[in-house]
């Protein structure tokens, strides 16, 4: 019995050793694997040494630490957040809005935000100051100015957020206006008012064809009448022309017959148509004097 228990002893020990050495093994294996950490495409770590925040910011890829240090790794690719929010116009209407944001966290920076604000920099710091942003826009306009102007708002909410956001180390990228929806009541009383400005429409149409027809018969009426007194003046004219015209060649062929009479002619004339016969009577100091005919007297013989 002596023999075998000088015997199990070394064997004991033997295995004591092996179980110290595989713990020593694992606590070496343990330690290393805490002494290396891994950042992800796309982060950044920031190193907490007992609990101070390092100026120094980790790229992606494996890096070294110490086993008393911690790595926070911080997300620097472009992210979007979606959010419901209510905002009032400036004609006191609730607006329901839907809305989302895009933005970046700046690598070279990363360790300043933790340091100020932790990793919920989103709630913390940039959807409060999204929402006072958005209501202090919304309360800039009427809701009838709301309906159609959300790229606007967009835009002059992103600006104003902008200069905010960059002395936290974030970059805003986009914010979107999704929609935008108002109380029934306003709903109603919009359509109510876009149906009688559409009729009022159509009648505006209705009455300008109708007053551009009225017109367009009345030019054509006044083109027919001065037609119609164009060819009155034109056929005057010519009447007028030809009377002249025949007064013109009457005169000119009196005027020649005029110039063409002379005395040859006129005894021409005179001699051509004699018949014959003297005057029976002819004039004298005391009257007419009867003149005695031969021509009876011969024909008394």
């Amino acid at each position: 019995m002596s023999m075998q228990g000088q015997t199990n002893r070394p064997g004991k020990a033997m295995r004591g050793g092996a179980i110290a050495a595989i713990v020593v093994v694992g606590i070496v294996l343990i330690a290393a694997f805490m002494c290396f950490v891994t950042v992800p495409p796309g982060h950044s770590g920031v190193v907490v040494t007992l609990g101070r925040v390092s100026d120094n910011v980790l790229s992606d890829g494996l890096h070294f630490k110490l086993p008393w240090q911690n790595v926070v790794l911080m997300d620097n690719r472009a992210q979007k957040k979606q959010f419901t929010t209510q905002a009032f116009s400036s004609d006191i209407q609730q607006v329901d809005l839907i809305c989302s944001i895009n933005f970046s966290v700046d690598r070279a920076t990363s360790q300043n935000l933790y340091k100020n604000v932790g990793v919920a920099y989103y709630e913390t710091v940039m959807l409060p100051r999204i929402l006072e942003n958005l209501k202090a826009v919304f309360s800039k306009y009427t809701a009838e100015n709301l309906v159609g102007a959300r790229e606007v708002l967009s835009v002059q909410v992103r600006d104003l957020l902008v200069p905010e956001m960059k002395n936290f180390g974030v970059e805003i990228l986009s914010v979107a206006i999704e929609n935008i929806d108002f109380t029934n009541a306003f709903t109603d009383a919009v359509e109510a008012k876009q149906v009688a400005e559409q009729t009022k429409l159509k009648t505006q149409i209705q009455q300008d064809e109708q007053l551009l027809i009225e017109e367009t018969s009345a030019k054509r009426a006044i083109i027919a009448a001065d037609a119609d007194a164009e060819v009155a003046r034109i056929a005057a004219d010519a009447k007028a022309y030809a009377v002249r015209a025949q007064a013109e060649a009457e005169a000119e062929a009196n005027k020649m017959v005029a110039e063409s009479i002379t005395a040859q002619l006129i005894q021409y004339v005179q001699a051509n148509g004699w018949d014959g016969r003297l005057p029976q009577f002819i004039s004298g100091e005391n009257g007419m004097i009867p003149v005695i005919s031969m021509e009876a007297g011969a024909d008394g013989e």
